[in-house]
């Protein structure tokens, strides 16, 4: 059995050709295995892929971390909608040679994943949901009136807005948001393309239009799901993980204290050991 070596912050970025673009991505991890497919969070490229959640999961398998049309190195323009966002990935998947995967999305990329599960339920075997919420949930589509501020005292506090916008402000969450900062900086090379403010403006379209949608059968799905997410996440706010959890059947519900929208990311020594477990179930 083959293992791959490779270090994710070393680890080469590719292209995939589906859907009429190339989408970047990066692969780590075992050949054998069900392949997981990590879907990100509004505005994240290549670059921001948690390290460590990534390297242990490729301890298993083989991991696939994709960038969505008009985002990093990938080609065209940013989708309007999660709907496209969603056929998009799943053209890539299919692409890429992959015949069923374990999906994780976080925030949008939840929202991709749910949308996934709802299209192509054949392609998905089980799914992590974390920091995210389902269509027309509670105060998506004012996550640009929540986050701006937020944003805007990033810059004027020179600190990366994630600090205010994925970590609570006790003592313990902001230290993991320099620890998770700090993670995100260790690639030096071959860094992936920074996301420009017309497609940051395109994924926000994307997500009000998300939180504005009529509910979706959710209880149709079948595949297992872990939701997961912070116990004070503010821009999906954290009752939108529990409606996850009680819509759909078989979904298990992890809530970590003290802890926002990257509560995965505060607590991801657990978030890892969690999400092994459940994969390997």
């Amino acid at each position: 059995m083959t293992q791959h070596r490779d270090d994710w912050n070393t680890v080469q970025t590719r292209h995939v050709e589906a859907a009429g673009t190339r989408f970047a991505y990066r692969r780590l991890g075992r050949e054998a295995g069900v392949p997981v497919v990590m879907l990100n969070h509004w505005g994240a490229n290549l670059d921001n892929f948690d390290p460590p959640i990534v390297t242990g999961l490729a301890h298993d398998r083989p991991v696939y971390a994709m960038n969505y049309r008009g985002i990093g190195a990938s080609g065209g323009e940013p989708p309007l909608t999660v709907a496209a966002m969603a056929a998009d990935m799943v053209a890539a998947i299919r692409a890429l040679g992959l015949e069923q995967v374990d999906l994780i999305g976080f925030s949008l990329g939840g929202f991709v994943a749910q949308q996934i599960l709802l299209d192509a339920p054949d392609l998905v075997r089980r799914a992590i949901l974390a920091g995210t919420g389902p269509a027309g949930g509670a105060d998506i589509e004012k996550v640009g009136s929540v986050s701006w501020p937020l944003i805007l005292k990033g810059l004027l506090t020179f600190r990366d807005p994630k600090t205010y916008l994925f970590f609570t402000a006790s003592r313990q969450s902001r230290s993991a948001a320099k620890a998770f900062l700090n993670r995100l900086k260790m690639r030096k090379a071959d860094r992936d393309k920074t996301v420009g403010l017309s497609a940051f403006a395109r994924q926000l379209k994307a997500i009000e239009a998300w939180g504005r949608q009529a509910p979706q059968p959710l209880e149709t799905i079948r595949r297992p799901v872990l939701v997961a997410n912070g116990d004070h996440d503010i821009m999906v706010p954290t009752e939108n993980s529990r409606e996850l959890a009680r819509r759909i059947s078989n979904a298990d519900l992890v809530l970590y204290p003290d802890a926002g929208h990257g509560g995965i990311f505060q607590y991801h020594e657990a978030f890892l050991e969690k999400v092994r477990a459940f994969l390997a179930a």
